[in-house]
């Protein structure tokens, strides 16, 4: 494990000492890595995360080279009380990748990866994003899956859960964890597995960053060379929403998919008269024999004529879209778990969207079952693995005045279309509040995080997360 980066110029003169009392010539020395200061050119850049309406000004910025400059700069933010943020790739919804006047610790730097092709295993840190990793292991016709973006971190989505593009035929990204090395807050380097600090090791498994800084997992790899996938658009309608989610949910394992019922963008391939009426984009992937993905795709394509079909035999890889800098507008958005999408919920959600006043509105659902709903449900801190769905109600928008009436219009749509117990996948939640929060972890899992964090992190010195206080 190891990472070259050079130590950034020293500040000017006056300029030594930065917020909250941080010595920036105190870091640079104790630290391999490069620290970013306020007087630096690259600093703007490097505070910058995906959602551009987190405008946060940090003390310093540690792009740290391995796990020992991890646990220097823990060791220092507890030392000195300063407010400590971590980031993977910077995608955290709820602006938890950035300290306003803190420090953060950037992973990027870390990206080092150490494939075992024969047992079908692979080292990797925190600093490689979903799509560096894939690319990596996609050459010896293996994977894991992550998410649906290729720019996420690995560190993030993996703490959260991780639903993907191979959910329903390999499980949540925590479910190819073997083992983690992670920098506890009393700046202990820890190696955690079943065996090792069991405890702990059930806790990252979706209890987020909560537990200390994650700086390698190793992860099962899976044999995926090539799917069946791509994008599939049809004009949306109550009853081809209803029937989408529907044969989503009776499809083989193999064949997972995201529905998103929105507005059609002006995209060159969809026909100009379906622009700006609704479309259900599906982004689809069936991880198995091409013919037998061809097979298992055909009633989607069947539902109605699409209006672009994209799906076609291709490696894993490029199922992502391409990379992008980072996201312009603000967004407002509510994520829940529930049980079906009845013609009764498929109304609702057309009638909603065509009323809704963002620039964009959606409503984006995955199926789950299959591999996820095989693992008990206390074997890791996700906890909702008998729920069919995961959904999400977003608006996304220009008009910072405008924050109140979307953040209405999504809590109202998220309520209608709930069904069960209150749920929410912890990676997708932006700033919901303390009671979603438990909502994320409900019962005993609550019960039993509060515990292991007070066990790890006693003073909660990590909490810019989704947090869980520790116990009392």
């Amino acid at each position: 494990m190891s990472s070259s980066s050079q130590h950034a110029p020293s500040v000017q003169s006056g300029a030594s000492l930065a917020r909250n009392g941080i010595s920036i010539p105190e870091l640079r020395a104790m630290l391999k890595g490069q620290v970013i200061a306020p007087d630096d050119a690259a600093y703007d850049a490097v505070r910058a995360v995906y959602y551009r309406m987190y405008d946060r000004r940090p003390a310093a910025i540690a792009r740290v080279a391995d796990a020992s400059d991890v646990a220097r700069v823990v060791a220092y933010a507890r030392e000195h009380g300063v407010e400590l943020a971590v980031r993977s790739g910077g995608h955290s919804a709820a602006g938890h990748s950035v300290s306003e006047g803190g420090l953060v610790i950037d992973l990027s730097a870390m990206k080092g990866l150490q494939i075992d092709a024969d047992n079908r295993t692979a080292w990797a840190e925190t600093g490689l994003t979903a799509g560096e990793y894939t690319n990596a292991v996609a050459a010896y016709g293996l994977a894991t899956g992550f998410g649906d973006t290729g720019s996420v971190g690995i560190g993030g989505i993996t703490l959260g859960g991780g639903i993907g593009y191979l959910v329903r035929k390999y499980g949540l990204t925590i479910d190819s964890v073997l083992a983690a090395e992670i920098v506890t807050a009393d700046g202990q380097i820890l190696h955690v597995d079943a065996d090792n600090h069991p405890d702990l090791f059930w806790a990252i498994r979706g209890g987020g960053g909560n537990f200390g800084v994650v700086t390698r997992f190793q992860f099962r790899l899976h044999p995926v060379d090539s799917i069946v996938g791509g994008m599939l658009f049809l004009p949306a309608t109550a009853d081809v929403v209803r029937e989408f989610i529907a044969l989503a949910d009776a499809a083989p394992e193999e064949l997972s998919t995201i529905a998103n019922v929105m507005v059609a963008p002006p995209m060159p391939f969809i026909p100009a008269e379906h622009h700006g009426k609704l479309v259900l984009m599906a982004i689809m992937a069936y991880a198995g024999d091409a013919e037998a993905g061809a097979r298992a795709i055909a009633p989607f394509r069947a539902l109605a004529t699409p209006l672009a079909d994209m799906i076609r035999p291709m490696r894993y890889p490029e199922i992502y879209p391409p990379d992008d800098d980072g996201f312009p507008m603000s967004v407002a958005s509510r994520t829940f778990f529930t049980d079906s999408i009845d013609q009764s919920a498929a109304e609702t959600i057309i009638d909603q969207l065509q009323k809704a006043s963002a620039n964009i509105a959606l409503v984006h659902l995955r199926v789950l079952g299959g591999a996820v709903a095989r693992v008990p449900v206390d074997a890791t801190a996700f906890a909702h693995r008998t729920r069919r769905i995961m959904a999400n109600v977003v608006a996304l928008y220009t008009n910072p005045a405008e924050a109140a009436i979307h953040e209405e219009w999504v809590s109202h749509l998220a309520a209608a279309l709930r069904q069960g117990e209150p749920a929410a996948y912890v990676n997708f939640m932006s700033e919901d509040g303390a009671e979603r929060i438990r909502e994320a972890y409900p019962g005993e899992t609550w019960n039993r995080l509060t515990a292991i964090k007070r066990r790890y992190d006693p003073d909660n010195l990590f909490h810019l997360n989704q947090n869980i206080p520790p116990a009392p």
